[in-house]
């Protein structure tokens, strides 16, 4: 052990040696200095189980070891799940050092935060939607007991830039230092991340926005945090329904669905070991869990396979992660975004992924999560593309979804990048929410006040001052806000309404959750879109129900075993943008006419002979259509732009089309344009490259719907043209591809 252990408290260091640790971790040993400290905020950037957690926590719990009179450490993650595990990891080591750790949520226990508000000492793990709640309902014992607060660590960093909840979070930390008078004594803040992106330069500003701070980034040597990675792409083809001439096995062969087949080869591939199966949705985690359950029960075998959301009870989340840490008992989670994040979850063997994952940094995390204690990361991606016929389309003849999945892993394994958040937007449903949660925390303030501490401050630093004053009008008109004699801005009697509302402690979007009940026992809940009918089937938990009683009212389904039945209306998507570098990548594959990953002298060959196939029907007609020098080519009456670009600038060219009353479609990065020729499109594409008059608040207007966040249908139509259009839309980019093109 070097000079850096030997700063940690004796305690700690006995602690370190009944762990039988030879030594401390790179990433921990640098991270001792800056932390004890005091005067520097630090990101600690290191791949999964690299030891980041005791990297920010050894020496920060060294330095409030005797610190007694208040909340020493106040860790913030963006899970239960998460904080929950971290109440385990750390339960052993504080124990010896005699310092309580209260984990603070929904789900916590009373008795813990009952006795945490007696006696505030040591750790409080916190989501930042209970530390809102906090602030909002009892800023008095906040002041009282985090009045010595000596850190703030943010955990899974990475997850809130560029968010409503990161925003939030910004204003969050930043209110808490103005509460506590700290605004000239700022509380270090420790930030834990495994994917940063190309961000290294920004993080600090989106950290600390006010800069009053300086801070350093710690990173692991690339020896340290590089692995081992094996994977496997398999391809899958939807084939036609309608079928003539065949008999019933036959038929029943050819309809098999390509789900179900996916579901067969993860039976045959997953069972009797521990993974993670991502299937990138509610909906999809329910139907192959429920799928995979059947197999199980089909061939008599013990059930392994069983889903994992954030609508399932806490009982039935706890139970599957302490499965998951017993390594003598094979189990396959089929999750949502929910175990992507840092749960320690012991070994898991490999990791699998249906569908193209959402991006490059999600699918970096995702893989972080096998391969863990030396052993190879297993990545095995099942892909889906339709049967090609004359009427399909030019997304599914190019085989997109294959070509990204291919483009993503190359970046990963070939370039270790990913896409760096998006820090430029405005979020004006957050600076809504604030602005209500503020007044609520002060009972009055004046409109200066807010400026300062949410504007000023950095937070919401892209929001003008006329934006500023058409929010707190419209606040006003709609009886949100309204301001007395003496200046200060109070809730009025809608805004008292949303702040006193269960759900306004969360700044995100969420659709209407029921209980779903089961002979008295809590199940979970079920977020609904649309409505559900009484006696109607559902899936649910990996298993499948029939609705008996349905009440709209207390948000409540009473359900009993069912052996058939649908599965739930889930919302799915992430509305995640595809990067520009992965649709070049995409294009820099298909011109090279090759997949294949180069390293060293080896060439790895990672699809499957049936991805293998998709791929080249792809490259066919890639060069059918000459889009190897053309951005341009027609097909019967439609003409087609594949501009190989992300899709800010596919949106923004889409919409100056339909602004030109071209009838326009878009998916997957490619734009069909109706009843054209390539001379008027390209005439009105050069049209585009020279406007200089167009913002992307212009294009935003011709879209319907624009409400995306929160609080966006409170919004002035000002403000969520400008947030929409800043979100969805690049004109300047768009341009500059434009005139690179030389018409």
């Amino acid at each position: 052990m070097d000079n850096g252990f030997q700063l940690l408290s004796p305690l700690i260091q006995k602690w370190v040696y009944k762990q039988g640790w030879p030594d401390l971790r790179e990433i921990q040993k640098k991270s001792i200095k800056p932390i004890l400290s005091e005067k520097t905020d630090v990101v600690i950037s290191a791949a999964t189980a690299a030891g980041k957690t005791e990297a920010a926590f050894l020496p920060a719990c060294t330095a409030i070891l005797n610190l007694t009179d208040s909340v020493g450490i106040l860790y913030i993650s963006p899970l239960k799940a998460l904080i929950n595990d971290q109440l385990r990891r750390l339960e052993g080591l504080c124990k010896m050092l005699d310092m309580p750790v209260t984990a603070w949520h929904g789900d916590s226990s009373r008795s813990k935060k009952k006795q945490c508000k007696k006696d505030p000492r040591g750790i409080i793990l916190i989501t930042p939607e209970s530390l809102e709640s906090l602030l909002i309902r009892d800023s008095g014992w906040v002041r009282s007991a985090f009045g010595s607060l000596k850190f703030i660590i943010i955990d899974e960093y990475h997850a809130f830039i560029g968010s409503e909840r990161g925003c939030q979070l910004q204003s969050l930390m930043h209110r808490l230092e103005c509460l506590l008078e700290r605004e000239t004594t700022p509380i270090p803040r420790i930030a834990l991340s495994a994917t940063l992106g190309d961000m290294d330069d920004k993080v600090a500003d989106y950290l600390r926005p006010n800069k009053t701070f300086p801070w350093e980034l710690i990173k692991c040597q690339d020896s340290e945090t590089s692995f081992n990675l094996k994977v496997k792409i398999k391809g899958y083809v939807n084939k036609p329904s309608e079928v003539t001439g065949l008999n019933e096995t036959e038929y029943a062969e050819l309809i098999l669905s390509a789900n179900q087949q996916i579901a067969q080869d993860l039976y045959r591939t997953l069972r009797g070991r521990s993974n993670l199966v991502f299937a990138n949705s509610r909906t999809r985690t329910e139907q192959f869990a429920v799928m995979l359950g059947d197999m199980c029960s089909y061939n008599n075998v013990m059930p392994e396979f069983f889903p994992h959301h954030g609508s399932l009870s806490k009982e039935l989340r706890v139970d599957l992660e302490s499965r998951l840490q017993k390594e003598n008992i094979p189990t396959t989670a089929i999750c949502t975004m929910t175990l992507e994040l840092g749960i320690d979850i012991g070994k898991v063997e490999s990791v699998a992924q249906i569908t193209a994952p959402h991006s490059v940094a999600s699918l970096r995390q995702r893989i972080g999560r096998s391969g863990r204690r030396g052993d190879s990361a297993i990545l095995r991606m099942y892909i889906t593309e339709n049967e090609l016929s004359s009427d399909k389309d030019i997304c599914d003849k190019l085989r997109m979804e294959l070509l990204q999945s291919i483009a993503m892993i190359h970046l990963l394994v070939k370039e270790k990048w990913c896409e760096p958040a998006d820090i430029e937007l405005y979020h004006f449903s957050t600076l809504l929410h604030q602005v209500l949660a503020i007044i609520a925390q002060w009972g009055g303030v004046r409109a200066d006040q807010l400026w300062s501490v949410l504007c000023a401050s950095g937070t919401f630093k892209k929001v003008t001052i006329a934006h500023f004053k058409a929010l707190l009008s419209q606040m006003g008109e709609l009886q949100l806000i309204t301001q007395l004699t003496s200046g200060e801005l109070v809730l009025a009697i809608n805004g008292e309404k949303l702040v006193d509302h269960y759900t306004f402690y969360a700044v995100f979007k969420t659709p209407e959750e029921y209980r779903v009940l089961h002979q008295g026992k809590s199940l979970g809940t079920l977020p609904i879109d649309s409505m559900v009918l009484a006696t109607e089937h559902i899936v649910f938990g990996g298993r499948r129900w029939k609705i008996i009683e349905l009440d709209s009212e207390k948000k409540l389904i009473v359900v009993k075993p069912a052996k058939g039945g649908s599965p739930p209306n889930f919302s799915g998507g992430a509305g995640v943008l595809v990067h520009d570098k992965v649709r070049q990548e995409m294009y820099k594959i298909y011109q090279k006419g090759d997949y294949k990953i180069n390293l060293g002298k080896a060439k790895i060959d990672f699809l499957d002979g049936a991805a293998r196939e998709l791929f080249f029907e792809g490259l066919s007609y890639f060069r059918n259509a000459k889009l190897e020098h053309s951005y341009l080519f027609s097909h019967g009456q439609h003409v087609y732009i594949v501009p190989w670009k992300g899709d800010k600038i596919v949106n923004t060219l889409a919409m100056f089309l339909l602004r030109e009353r071209y009838k326009v479609s878009c998916y997957g990065g490619i734009i069909e344009i109706e009843n054209s020729s390539e001379f008027d499109v390209q005439s009105a594409l050069k049209k585009i490259a020279t406007d200089k008059v167009t913002t992307e608040s212009d294009l935003a207007q011709l879209i319907r719907d624009k409400i995306t966040e929160k609080y966006d249908h409170l919004l002035p139509e000002t403000l969520l043209l400008d947030g929409y259009g800043v979100k969805t839309f690049d004109v300047l980019e768009t341009q500059k591809w434009l005139v690179s093109l030389v018409f």
